[in-house]
């Protein structure tokens, strides 16, 4: 065996600077790498929900539900109808909310205004919202994904 050398003070500060220099690139971009390749999320393959029971919705009002892992927004219009629509905004996938005053879809993030059909009316979004079926079964409103 050969007897061990004491490193000097410039090598070890040397060796601390680099290992600084490697862990603040590796902080400063693994954020980066991990926006561009985000993980594959489990897409959730729910067809449909109870949304409510009746009477939890009055009329000119809505109730956000669980599809799966988005939000839903059921609306009861004015005229008695029940709608159901994705509650995320094509925008910034904000999550929208029933404006009973002047009965339409309002996302809070950018001011985008829907109709009660899923139709932009105003706003920064660039597609209308997604549509679903609703059926009412015995003393439950049933939200489904169109065939």
């Amino acid at each position: 065996m050969c007897p061990a050398q004491p490193i000097s003070r410039r090598a070890f500060l040397r060796f601390l600077l680099k290992g600084g220099v490697l862990a603040f690139l590796g902080a400063a971009l693994y954020p980066i790498v991990r926006y561009l390749y985000p993980p594959r999320g489990a897409e959730s393959s729910v067809s449909n929900v109870v949304a409510a029971q009746i009477g939890e919705v009055a009329t000119n009002s809505a109730k956000v539900f669980r599809f799966g892992n988005r939000p839903g927004i059921l609306i009861h219009t004015p005229q008695g109808e029940l709608k159901a629509f994705s509650a995320v905004c094509t925008h910034l996938n904000c999550t929208v909310q029933y404006d009973p005053q002047v009965s339409v879809i309002w996302c809070a993030c950018h001011n985008g205004k829907f109709d009660l059909n899923g139709q932009v009316i105003s706003g920064p979004p660039p597609r209308p919202l997604e549509a679903f079926q609703v059926n009412v079964r015995g003393e439950e409103i049933i939200v489904s994904k169109p065939a």
